[in-house]
């Protein structure tokens, strides 16, 4: 129920990503009033793979996100464990095997979701960013600068919410610059839709084809082509970025004969039109909000992808955040304590989990591609099948990742 002092608050969000679609209908279903801004001059449709687990749906169905959203996982899809040869063998240990249960999909159609779910009240500003904040206990000030003609204006809120990834500009000018929160894991991640079908992979089956220090995922989706996750190992990141990204990952990737379905995969570099290509790291902050101002999503506290909860964990944050405050409508600063002691241990586990899991994603060295088999044999015979299972599911991440954190 909106009250009379939340009906004048303003907040601003910066980024249109999930997180901050999903922070700007929160607030509004709160009472107050969002403005969105985004770096981008429209909405971005990047078509790489994410999942949705049990803790972030219950949220998502709140927020109206998950009305236009399903698992996307297609009927009897199977997986195979991959060589360069050619050989391939099925069974291989799926996305789904890990703990909790997630419905797969590819993260344009979540921030789509999201956006059918935003009022059409809600102002958004496209190519504009922030260049100054500053605050006082009432509200806070800022200023923002068009990216198109350099114009800017400045603008008094009640909050500012930085939900602008994982090199956030709200982050730099608030709380100091990325170097003294980000965390390299020496990883790059490529991901990307498929523009046409594989020769030798049914549309409708997955496959992972490991090698120590890369890998491929393909992931299949109903309704939709597949999408490829490559990881790989760097000793220089800051080096990874000075190519063309299809340079660097078939470098990554040679120099040894790629075989026919490798080969595939990577000559669609050269086509793909929506590219992730990024270095895997983890947020690490000692606070996420100061004052008036908080971060959420990866902006605060990125898991990174081998942990599988930055969509869920996102939307449960702009949940939760919404909540906390309806029950401390007049004092701020106080909201945002509550918020991040409640998100924190939770946050903690999946960032843990985060660096655990990296070694099911890509695989280091030859003990652990040789672990890996061992895991995925187990998960192909029936009782050590159901034992992994149980105790996947029965670890804390497992158990937290469908447990619906924004009712804390």
């Amino acid at each position: 129920m909106e009250t009379q002092n939340s009906k004048k608050r303003r907040a601003l969000v910066v980024g249109l990503g999930i997180s901050g679609i999903a922070t700007a209908v929160r607030l509004r279903q709160s009472g107050w009033t969002p403005v969105v801004i985004e770096r981008s001059p429209g909405r971005r449709t990047g078509g790489y793979f994410i999942a949705l687990f049990g803790g972030g749906r219950q949220p998502a169905q709140r927020l109206g996100i998950l009305d236009n959203l399903s698992d996307r996982t297609p009927a009897g899809t199977v997986q195979y464990d991959l060589d360069r040869a050619g050989n391939r063998r099925p069974g291989a240990l799926a996305y789904g095997d890990l703990p909790g249960t997630p419905w797969m999909t590819v993260r344009g159609k979540v921030e789509e979701a999201a956006f059918m779910a935003l009022p059409d009240d809600v102002e958004i500003r496209y190519s504009t960013v922030p260049t100054h904040i500053a605050q006082d206990a009432d509200g806070v000030d800022v200023t923002m600068t068009s990216t198109v003609d350099d114009t800017s204006v400045t603008e008094r809120f009640d909050l500012v919410v930085g939900a602008d990834g994982l090199r956030s500009t709200v982050r730099s000018l608030v709380f100091g610059p990325h170097e003294k929160y980000l965390h390299r894991l020496n990883y790059m991640a490529v991901a990307y839709e498929l523009p046409g079908p594989l020769s030798e992979l049914h549309p409708d089956d997955g496959a992972t084809l490991m090698e120590a220090n890369r890998s491929m995922w393909i992931f299949p989706f109903r309704g939709g082509p597949q999408t490829v996750l490559l990881s790989y190992h760097t000793a220089d990141v800051d080096a990874e970025f000075k190519e063309p990204p299809a340079q660097r990952v078939r470098a990554a990737f040679g120099p040894e004969p790629t075989g026919r379905l490798l080969g595939e995969v990577l000559d669609a570099l050269d086509t793909v039109k929506d590219l992730l290509f990024d270095s895997v790291e983890q947020t690490r902050m000692d606070t996420w909000h100061q004052g008036r101002v908080v971060l959420v999503g990866d902006a605060a506290w990125c898991v990174s992808l081998y942990a599988g909860m930055g969509v869920s964990m996102g939307i449960t944050g702009a949940d939760l955040l919404g909540t906390v405050l309806e029950r401390n409508p007049t004092d701020v600063r106080r909201a945002l304590t509550v918020w991040e002691q409640t998100l924190r241990p939770h946050v903690d586990v999946f960032q843990q989990n985060g660096i655990q899991q990296r070694m099911i994603f890509v695989p280091a060295n030859n003990k652990e591609l040789a672990l890996r088999k061992v895991i995925n044999l187990g998960m192909r015979t029936p009782g050590a099948s159901h034992l992994l299972k149980r105790m996947q599911t029965n670890n804390k991440a497992g158990r937290l990742k469908d447990r619906d954190l924004a009712l804390a």
